[in-house]
């Protein structure tokens, strides 16, 4: 009695759990993805990396600093005063040096290195767009399985009035068995697959929930609101695509990063200067004494420039392969954007044919079956034919509305639309 009234209690637990859960739109979805994915944490964690380092750029060089003994003799005993009053020989030495930073190279290296978080920005977009294409994807699937579910729940309730209408005339002697079969099996068929569609549609709950970053089993509905989109009027150019696409941004910004980097070579080419200043102190009487040089470094000469200069042509080459990878890439989004509205043109006009005309004349069809039927003009294997034929279209018509969104979703990934 006790275990009876425990599961009872858990019972109307979950279904109140079950009752409040939310019901969530496409735009609620997508505003999550960009708040909790883990990949938006990644990305921001390498730019904030990258804008620290960043930040260094126009730092000095260290200072050196040396100490020891300044040409002293090996013979201990020259290192004092003489008799005659000659000075030791050796000396004490204590000394540093400063390279000074050339502004214009510290200014290459700053604007290089200011630039590189740039293209994490741009692959940060790219990655959120697949996501966010994901996350419609299995949105509108779990739509379409919606409507096949209530479409089955509407043909049960046919299969179920054939069915009992079948065995009352059995009984009488009215009607013909095979029939009566073929409809009970139908309904076996049509309940497996409301297992089959329930259960598609617990995995796209739990994608979802992934996609959000949350837990996989947190509960959640999706309303049934949706927007079969026209792009007639869209022009598949290189200006939709360079303003639109972050993957081609963030080749922009390589490009850009490479002359970058060309200009710090080059700046590298410049001579370097810096200071050294030296003090010494005497032994024996030897007056204390100082040194104070110049230094320059002279990277212009032919041996010590080779890299710097392979470097540049090296980096000129390279911008030209990004270029012409950008031009590739985008001559292959516009031939499939263009065949992809080519293909939903196609599909948006079959659709335009089941509601219009197919599925209407169908159901008129199936209504003068039935009519036929109870008033025992028609037998029970003419009604279950128009039945078929009814249910087989509103399934086609779903699995074609399901394409639709498919090639929408694929459109909005291609140009990035959110």
């Amino acid at each position: 009695m006790l275990k009876n009234k425990l599961f009872t209690t858990l019972m109307i637990f979950a279904f109140a759990v079950e009752s409040k859960a939310q019901t969530l739109s496409i735009n609620a979805i997508i505003d999550s993805i960009n708040g909790s994915h883990p990949v938006v944490k990644m990305y921001d964690n390498e730019i904030r990396s990258m804008d620290e380092a960043a930040k260094g750029a126009k730092s000095w060089m260290p200072p050196e600093f040396t100490t020891g003994l300044w040409m002293v003799p090996y013979n201990i005993g020259l290192w004092k005063k003489g008799d005659m009053g000659e000075t030791g020989m050796g000396q004490y030495m204590i000394g540093g040096q400063q390279m000074l930073p050339n502004k214009k190279k510290q200014q290459a290296d700053a604007s290089y290195m200011e630039a590189m978080s740039s293209v994490e920005k741009e692959k940060k977009n790219a990655s959120l767009n697949d996501l966010i294409s994901d996350a419609k994807q299995y949105y509108y699937e779990w739509l379409i399985l919606k409507k096949k579910l209530s479409i089955l729940d509407q043909n049960e309730k046919l299969l179920d009035f054939m069915i009992k209408n079948a065995e009352i005339r059995y009984k009488n002697g009215l009607e013909k068995i095979s029939a009566y079969y073929k409809a009970k099996a139908a309904l076996g068929n049509v309940q497996n697959m409301r297992l089959m569609f329930e259960s598609d549609i617990n995995e796209k709950r739990i994608r979802i929930n992934t996609l959000m970053g949350r837990n996989a089993m947190t509960p959640f509905e999706i309303d049934t609101v949706y927007k079969v989109k026209d792009y007639t009027t869209l022009v598949f150019d290189t200006t939709l695509f360079y303003s639109n696409r972050s993957d081609l941004k963030a080749i922009d910004k390589d490009i850009n990063i490479t002359w970058l980097k060309q200009e710090t070579e080059r700046q590298s080419l410049k001579p370097q200067f810096g200071i050294r200043y030296e003090h010494m102190f005497g032994f024996g009487g030897l007056p204390m004494q100082y040194s104070l040089m110049g230094m320059m470094k002279l990277p212009l000469t032919k041996w010590s420039s080779k890299m710097n200069k392979a470097n540049i042509e090296s980096l000129k080459w390279k911008a030209n392969a990004m270029q012409s990878q950008k031009e590739m890439m985008v001559n292959e989004y516009s031939g499939m954007a263009y065949s992809m509205r080519n293909e939903l043109g196609l599909k948006k006009k079959q659709l335009t044919l089941y509601d219009d005309n197919i599925i209407p004349a169908l159901r008129n069809n199936y209504k003068s079956m039935q009519l036929g039927y109870e008033q025992n003009t028609e037998e029970l294997f003419m009604l279950y034919d128009a039945w078929e034929t009814l249910y087989m279209a509103q399934l086609e018509y779903t699995e074609l509305l399901n394409q639709v969104l498919k090639i929408q979703v694929a459109i909005d990934r291609l140009i990035e639309s959110k």
